[in-house]
């Protein structure tokens, strides 16, 4: 009987390798690689990342990444494997840790993957990120300021841990090809991505000029 065809996430901290290691796992597996902001969110994207607003910015991404679904789901069913370079659980992850506070439960028909999350000494990290020639957004670095708020967010989510500190690309991906993902991670999480609707509670606004207790 022919393997099913794998769909498999990364996530993480920005400079943990995710851009790195996607297109190589992708090349691995003989997989698609499929952007989670398909192309015709980028302008939308460039422009949202100039405004403010957490719970606009975050659905907007939501919206990505329902789009995304779609086409993923589309190749799994034509037998081809999907690797992403992040899922819903770094938009969930990273605004909850922005502020966000918008109440969420994700459907349960979407295409769940297995999933990598990838870290790195934050040291190593920094190193990382000084060295690269592209912009920052002011969104990338706020959310450098709310880093353990991303990883305890994340820790709700059924991953691969994946350690990249000191290592090449090529050793990372060896880790990867080589993890165990029988048994209860067999081709894909054994939660669906939609549940972990606690991790965006919905939580009614506070009326103007009261405090937090």
């Amino acid at each position: 009987m022919p393997e099913r065809p794998r769909f498999e996430s990364l996530e993480g901290l920005r400079g943990t390798g995710k851009s790195t290691l996607a297109p190589m796992l992708a090349a691995a597996r003989q997989a698609v690689l499929v952007a989670t902001v398909p192309s015709l969110y980028q302008p939308l994207r460039h422009a949202m990342d100039e405004r403010t607003n957490v719970e606009a910015r975050m659905c907007l991404y939501l919206s990505a990444l329902f789009t995304a679904a779609e086409e993923i789901q589309h190749h799994l069913d034509g037998g081809t494997s999907v690797v992403v370079e992040s899922y819903f659980a770094r938009c969930l992850a990273t605004h909850r840790a922005l502020g966000a506070r918008l109440g969420v439960t994700l459907p349960n028909r979407l295409p769940a993957p297995i999933t990598y999350h990838l870290v790195c000494d934050n040291v190593e990290r920094h190193q990382r990120l000084a060295g690269r020639n592209k912009p920052v957004s002011r969104w990338d670095a706020l959310i450098e300021t709310v880093t353990d708020r991303v990883t305890d967010a994340y820790a709700s989510f059924p991953m691969h841990h994946v350690d990249t500190t000191g290592r090449s690309p090529d050793e990372v991906l060896r880790v990867i090809t080589d993890t165990d993902t029988q048994g209860a991670h067999s081709h894909a999480d054994t939660e669906p991505v939609g549940a972990h609707p606690h991790l965006l509670p919905s939580v009614p606004r506070r009326p103007a000029g009261t405090r937090r207790p």
